[in-house]
């Protein structure tokens, strides 16, 4: 019988939130789902994207990803192993003008979760005029996570899009 991992579990639990958030409640929009196996080092990486409903200017994105010595310790379990996967979220949008915008972004950001390590980075296509900037604001959680945390789907999720309609205000 098959015994689903911490991943697993995890990965269905923001499913079903998210899910329920689009399908439910109206108040998100699923954009995009990826389901990956890395078949040459044995990894796996979740991701759903959604934008708030009508709101396609700000996207939000849930990733969840698991290495071989991680599901290896799990299901051997391995004596004094932690069992769990990797979470990062990510925020993008399109702008004009990044010098003055993603500070304000990094500020919403650390506002929002001040523990974890934030990077931006900023995407263009050269010679293309006028310049838009393809910025992505990664919100990364710099330890292991397992089903203890997974009463904090929800108010994860729910944060995320209050952060969302923030940077939505900032991009007007």
């Amino acid at each position: 019988m098959f015994d689903p991992t911490v991943y697993d579990n995890l990965k269905v639990g923001f499913e079903n939130y998210l899910y329920d958030m689009d399908n439910l409640d109206e108040r998100i929009q699923i954009t995009g789902r990826k389901d990956r196996l890395e078949m040459a080092v044995m990894s796996r990486e979740f991701t759903l994207q959604f934008c708030l409903r009508d709101r396609p200017e700000v996207t939000g994105e849930v990733v969840l990803s698991s290495s071989l010595n991680e599901l290896a310790a799990e299901i051997l379990e391995t004596p004094g192993a932690h069992p769990g996967c990797r979470l990062e979220i990510r925020f993008g949008m399109v702008m004009k003008e990044p010098e003055s915008q993603c500070p304000a972004i990094r500020s919403i950001l650390q506002e929002s979760w001040p523990e974890q390590r934030i990077c931006q980075t900023i995407q263009y296509i050269f010679d293309e005029q006028p310049i838009i900037y393809n910025v992505m604001a990664h919100v990364c959680f710099d330890r292991s996570v397992n089903e203890d945390q997974m009463g904090d789907i929800a108010e994860l999720c729910e944060h995320m899009a209050n952060v969302m309609n923030q940077l939505l205000q900032l991009n007007n």
